[in-house]
């Protein structure tokens, strides 16, 4: 067997390798920011429309096989009892929280490098063009209901707000809000155009609760 036989064998090896611990880590990712939205603003068809857009990238990531809530507050129900009880970990296997605690608290890992979409791309933040750090929650920093900024349960195009938290963890100050991953600041208004202007794109958080 010659050298450049041996070579290109080990090379197929390591990819094949490198392919099959991938798609391991996308079977056991419980956690990721939307990569696509609706486009329709903060319109996503109600929490039931989130819920599905949840599903339907996590299918096509090959992490199907889980219940996925959207990180979304309404009216009548809390982010954070919609999505189980951990832990949850992003689309390279890394822990984002251990549990609801953690998660809502100081032990909650989300940051650029880790807030990562269901396809594993990292999310552009501040200092980037564009910057789509502002990830729709309709929650305060304890993942209950923040009241009139769900831009109509998630129904609205136009005029209202929504809370958003910053992915990446910054913002204009050096304060709790601006590092909030949920609860940042309202968003301009609820149309697609207002949650670009912002500084968003009208992408939020997906988890899944088994």
């Amino acid at each position: 067997m010659s050298r450049l036989t041996i070579a290109l064998l080990a090379g197929a090896l390591i990819g094949g390798a490198t392919a099959v611990a991938g798609a391991q880590d996308m079977e056991d990712m419980t956690f990721f920011i939307t990569s696509a939205g609706p486009g329709d603003g903060a319109n996503l068809g109600g929490i039931a429309g989130a819920d599905a857009i949840c599903a339907s990238l996590a299918e096509v990531a090959g992490s199907g096989d889980k219940t996925w809530r959207a990180y979304l507050s309404t009216s009548d129900e809390n982010a954070r009892d919609r999505i189980g009880s951990g832990p949850w970990h992003n689309a390279k296997g890394e822990l984002i929280a251990a549990s609801l605690d953690d998660l809502h608290g100081d032990a909650n890992a989300i940051s650029k490098q880790t807030g990562l979409t269901e396809k594993g791309d990292v999310v552009n933040g501040r200092g980037d063009t564009p910057n789509q750090h502002d990830i729709l929650t309709g929650s305060n920093a304890d993942g209950t209901y923040a009241t009139d900024m769900t831009c109509g349960d998630w129904t609205l195009n136009g005029e209202g707000a929504a809370m958003v938290g910053h992915s990446d963890r910054m913002g204009l100050r050096d304060d709790a809000p601006s590092k909030s991953w949920n609860a940042s600041h309202p968003s301009r208004g609820c149309s697609q155009e207002a949650l670009i202007g912002t500084g968003g794109n009208g992408y939020f958080y997906c988890f899944a609760t088994n």
